[in-house]
Parts: structure tokens; sequence; C-alpha cells
């Protein structure tokens, strides 16, 4: 569906986020970017979401074919919802921005929140909602177009670890309901091991990619008391370390 060939980028003040860059990202995957902080994970999204460019090397989406508009789909670390709006609102944006009525869309939008658990909240604003809840609208935000590829920036990064496991279920249920491609960043490795079907392993700066791995049989919906889950963790794990400076 989409490929990284040889990507690197370097930015003005000298910095190498990546250096030759090589991933394919197979149509209905879920693709978990795992590293260090600053290894250009973050980076890399962007340049698969085409919000910058490489300075070598290209990304190929559907063997050159340029995505349309409404087929990918972005969250970032912040929901970055408009305060002024409610819930409904804030995910009916792209679909207005397409040209489409909210009285179409409503019953859509009304179901994906209840799909994320905000059934009840769909005209609560931004500063009425928890930390967990704004996130929810925002998935709900970047789904309701029904992306082919939603990209996930650490979303669920400062969330209490409850929260988190509650968005990871329903994030994993939607993915498995709708076959979307899904690119995901973090930097937990119980998160990557739960949540991937295919697992990529960055190295500190410069980043390169450092380890590939297939995750958990996604079909049946692990456990996260799972042997095999914890098992993964240890490899994981164990590749991390492996790669990480001595000193």
């Amino acid at each position: 569906m989409l490929s990284a060939q040889r990507v690197s980028r370097r930015f003005t003040d000298g910095t190498v986020a990546l250096d030759g860059v090589d991933l394919s990202i197979a149509d209905g995957a879920f693709v978990v970017l795992l590293g260090p902080s600053g290894c250009g994970k973050s980076t890399l999204l962007r340049l698969l979401a085409g919000l910058d460019q490489p300075d070598s090397g290209q990304i190929l989406w559907d063997e050159g074919a340029k995505p349309r508009p409404g087929e990918i789909g972005f969250v970032f670390q912040d929901a970055t919802l408009l305060p002024w709006a409610d819930a409904t609102d804030n995910v009916f944006l792209p679909l207005r921005l397409a040209g489409r009525s909210l009285s179409d869309c409503r019953a859509e939008i009304r179901s994906l929140l209840a799909k994320l658990g905000l059934a009840g909240f769909e005209h609560a604003k931004p500063a009425e909602l928890s930390g967990g809840m704004r996130m929810r609208v925002s998935i709900a935000r970047a789904m309701i177009a029904r992306p082919r590829l939603l990209l996930m920036d650490e979303p669920f990064a400062a969330l209490d670890e409850f929260t988190r496991h509650r968005l990871q279920d329903d994030l994993r249920a939607l993915w498995r309901e709708t076959g979307m491609t899904v690119v995901f960043v973090t930097h937990s490795i119980y998160e990557a091991a739960f949540l991937a079907s295919h697992l990529v392993i960055m190295t500190p700066r410069p980043g390169q990619i450092a380890t590939m791995r297939a995750g958990l049989d996604q079909t049946a919906g692990p456990r996260r008391t799972d042997p095999a889950m914890a098992a993964l963790i240890g490899a994981i794990t164990a590749d991390v370390t492996r790669m990480m400076p001595t000193s």
C-alpha cells in the first residue's frame, strides 16, 4: 500500500533525523514504530502523511499514485480540538470541508462516538471532557471520513494507564472492524506488543530500522495476560537493549 525507499531527512540545523529508511506497509496492517525519543518516528510519520518531504529517497503510495483527499487520517499527540465546538462539530470538521452537510452525517458521527465510548457526550465541548475523552474525539475526527491510512503520533502518551488500556482496546477493535491500515508511533514496549500486527524498532538518531518483528495474531484479540504477550515483550526488550549505547 505504502513504502518508504531509502528515505533520509536532515533539518536545517544539521540534525539527521532519518538515514536511509526502507519500509513497506501492507494494506490492512497495524504497524507500530517503536524507538527512543529523537529517533525520527514522528518525522517518518509526517513524511508518510505528505506533511514533509524527504531530502533523499521517496515515499510511494500504491505504486506511485497520489493519495486522494480523505484517504489519510492523522491523530497528533495533542487532541487539537476546536475549543468552541462540541464533540459532534469537531468530528464533523473533515466532512464539512469535503462539502457534506451535518444533517446527512449526524447519525454516522453519533455511531462512531458511541463506539469510542462517548455516547451521551455528543454536545460536550472540549473543556467539559477529560483528556482521554478529548483524545477519543480526535480519533473519531480522524476516522470519520473512513481513511485508508490512519497515522497516529503517540496519541495515548499523556494519559493514565487505565484510560490508555481502554483506548488501546477500542482502537484495536475499530481497526479490526474497518480493515484500515494504521501506523502508530509509541515509546511503550508494552503498547507496541499489544497493538502491533507488524513491529518496527528504530535506532537512536539518526533514525534507521534496527529490527522488524511480526506481532501477535490479532484475529483472536490477544489478552494482556497471554503468555505469548509476555514472550513478545521480552523479545522486544532484548532487541531494544542490544541496539542502545552501552555507555
